[in-house]
């Protein structure tokens, strides 16, 4: 059974497994169930593709979860590594960047919680840098697409360069949080 931090990285877990079909979706059925001592939170359902049942069952932490878009507390995760928390981020934040250049400022906000996400996943990255260390070890990728982009470009895992990357998307949040929510006009 995977030990999840918070319902966000289970879901983002089950985002980066696809069915054996390849499609991510399915209907997720939840329910929590008591292993030993342990609760488990376990999402059922069929692929939308294929029709395959897909069941994915976590150890949830004992302590209480940071509130979404955070993934857990100040431990790295032992189930998502540091490439494809990367992978998410730079993907996310290109397609909301895009987004963002081709919008009015006043509809800034409707991309809000897109940001904060991947904000979320560029700190998660950061977690995986030992303390006294300036990067994220070869050894913490574990899943063949974080060795994959690790393997293209291993500087983008200096602790500086992730910081910059957090700064920024918080910088972006905060430029949304500054434009606001346009005042609601009757019609």
């Amino acid at each position: 059974m995977h030990a999840a931090r918070s319902l966000c990285e289970a879901h983002l877990y089950m985002d980066l497994h696809p069915c054996v079909c390849g499609s991510g979706d399915f209907d997720r059925r939840h329910r929590l169930e008591q292993h030993g001592d342990d609760i488990a939170a376990v999402y059922e359902g069929a692929c939308r593709q294929c029709g395959t049942i897909r069941r994915f069952a976590f150890r949830m932490a004992e302590e209480i979860p940071p509130p979404p878009p955070a993934f857990g507390g100040s431990r790295p995760s032992e189930i998502i590594d540091p490439g494809e928390f990367a992978e998410v981020a730079f993907r996310i934040s290109e397609s909301a960047g895009v987004r963002l250049l081709n919008s009015p400022k006043s509809e800034h906000y409707k991309l809000r919680e897109t940001v904060a996400y991947t904000v979320a996943a560029f700190e998660e990255i950061l977690k995986f840098v030992p303390p006294g260390e300036n990067a994220v070890p070869a050894s913490a990728f574990t899943s063949d697409v974080g060795k994959a982009r690790y393997r293209r470009d291993p500087g983008k895992f200096d602790r500086d360069i992730l910081e910059w990357n957090v700064e920024d998307a918080r910088a972006v949040l905060a430029n949304i949080d500054k434009a606001g929510r346009p005042p609601h006009t009757p019609q």
